[in-house]
């Protein structure tokens, strides 16, 4: 009797294994959009290209998740990145997780998927493929997780990539492809530096200054109040980067705003040019009129908290002056860096940005080394247009050919 039920146990409970296997075979495998419903393109590329295929091999329909108006979906599609080991420079605004296994970056070509679909199991355990041009586009990026990415030619079969991978396989280190964030850091510093040798701000620090002298204050209360007021200059920029951060994720396409950052700091720089060779000509770089007479009023109060007010709002007006240079980076940050990395390069980006600022304030110890750096600087105004102008010209190309 006893050995009766254990037998019949037992092949119930082979069945049920065998029950489960058989669900489990018949399951097609999930696939998860993350898109911007406001993008129409995306979704007509979803619905009308990679749909059909997924269906015709055998994947189950797909989920959307709009990350726009539901904000979750965004730091849920950021965590799975995150999780899968996918880098930033590889991660566009529509997003295609396939079973775990294929990773589609926006508008993967029609016969790229095809193929990766037709691709045997053992060609590759993950692959992530990129391609964020809407149209025009003339190569695609393909990753297995493993040595640096490979760019080929948009008609170009990922069969070329398999091909290397077979070759190389053995020889390639698996990780995140680090050369982009070896680049990255000097360009966020010099860019930062770059910037911060602005006119506008120099002006009202040396005219902060020389007001602080002329009510004889002594010199470590000129220097305490000008670490307050360039704290505050910190703290404004500082913020504008964390706004135009959030403005960037919101938009979705990360590297389409650190292109239109890249050409507005050529336009920027050009107009600093101008300003040098035909400074007649209008349209000028310089803090709003209307504020000037506010920051002053303000500074001449010369208390601790109005210095930090007259620096903030230093702060705020300045960016005008060269808000292009910060908007390239601070595009190129959403789209190669995960977002607390990208807050930490912000943060060394403002360091370099006061830089020029702290190196005036170190040296205006006394009022005769005070005189000559205003003399300096009004001299040396036009020639300063001139190199930063130069300087934004040559960032803006620099973005647009290495970066973007």
């Amino acid at each position: 009797m006893m050995r009766r039920a254990l037998a019949i146990l037992l092949l119930l409970s082979l069945a049920l294994i065998l029950h489960a296997i058989g669900v489990q075979a018949s399951t097609p495998a999930p696939v998860t959009v993350y898109y911007n419903r406001a993008c129409a393109d995306c979704l007509h590329y979803i619905d009308e290209v990679v749909a059909p295929l997924l269906r015709a091999a055998g994947y189950a329909e797909p989920v959307y998740r709009d990350y726009i108006n539901e904000p979750a979906n965004r730091t849920e599609l950021l965590e799975r990145s995150d999780a899968l080991g996918v880098p930033p420079g590889l991660q566009s605004h529509l997003t295609v997780f396939v079973n775990g296994r294929f990773i589609l970056q926006r508008h993967v070509p029609e016969h790229v998927v095809a193929d990766l679909l037709a691709a045997p199991a053992d060609a590759f355990e993950r692959i992530v493929v990129y391609q964020d041009r809407m149209s025009g586009a003339t190569e695609y990026v393909a990753w297995a997780f493993r040595g640096e990415p490979q760019t080929f030619p948009i008609d170009a079969p990922i069969g070329e990539y398999l091909a290397y991978l077979e070759e190389h396989g053995e020889h390639l280190l698996p990780g995140a492809p680090v050369e982009a964030e070896r680049n990255l850091l000097p360009l966020v510093f010099v860019t930062g530096f770059i910037d911060g040798l602005n006119p506008c701000a120099f002006a009202v620090l040396l005219f902060f200054i020389a007001f602080l002298f002329t009510i004889q204050r002594t010199s470590g209360t000129v220097w305490a109040m000008g670490l307050v007021y360039i704290a505050a200059i910190y703290l404004a920029y500082f913020l504008i980067g964390l706004g135009l951060m959030q403005a960037v994720v919101l938009a979705g396409n990360h590297h389409l705003m650190a292109r239109i950052g890249a050409w507005l700091v050529i336009v920027l720089g050009t107009i600093n040019l101008k300003d040098y060779f035909f400074p007649n000509l209008p349209i000028h770089l310089r803090i709003p009129t209307i504020a000037h007479g506010t920051i002053q009023d303000w500074l001449k109060r010369a208390t601790f908290p109005a210095a930090g007010v007259g620096g903030f709002l230093v702060g705020l007006c300045t960016f005008p002056c060269s808000g292009g240079i910060y908007v390239a980076i601070v595009g190129l940050l959403a789209s190669q860096t995960t977002h607390l990395q990208g807050v930490g390069y912000l943060g060394l980006y403002n360091l370099a940005f006061i830089a020029p600022l702290l190196i005036i304030l170190a040296g205006v110890g006394n009022r005769r080394v005070m005189h000559h750096i205003r003399l300096a600087e009004q001299s040396s105004r036009r020639w300063v247009r001139l190199a930063s102008g130069l300087a934004m010209v040559a960032v803006g190309a620099i973005i647009l050919i290495w970066f973007v």
